[in-house]
């Protein structure tokens, strides 16, 4: 089954369906409010996520770890857990952002 990546004004959700017409029907269940802004097909049936687009390689830090921490810290609170990272790494706004939503994505 192909894997769609949907885009709407407020999320991307990851899923698997059998054509785009499903992969809309799932959106419409899991958040019937937003509207679409982009929707693709992905090439192969698995979802990776780059170290490097996160700034993350040549680190000594398990930044995932501390990412899952914080978001523990905050009760899952997003711009609280972002502050924490920013504070216990020194990363700018954009990538404690980055980091925290992916390992949010990732059910920490």
């Amino acid at each position: 089954m192909p894997l769609f990546e949907i885009e709407t004004d407020s999320h991307i959700i990851v899923t698997w369906a059998k054509d785009e017409a499903s992969a809309r029907d799932v959106l419409r269940d899991a958040y019937p409010s937003d509207d679409i802004v982009r929707i693709t097909k992905r090439p192969r049936d698995t979802w990776v996520i780059s170290k490097a687009v996160l700034g993350a390689t040549g680190r000594q830090l398990d930044i995932c770890s501390i990412a899952r921490d914080c978001l523990s810290k905050s009760s899952g609170d997003k711009l609280h857990a972002i502050r924490l990272y920013m504070s216990e790494t020194g990363s700018d706004l954009e990538k404690a952002r980055r980091i925290i939503e992916s390992n949010m994505v990732m059910g920490w």
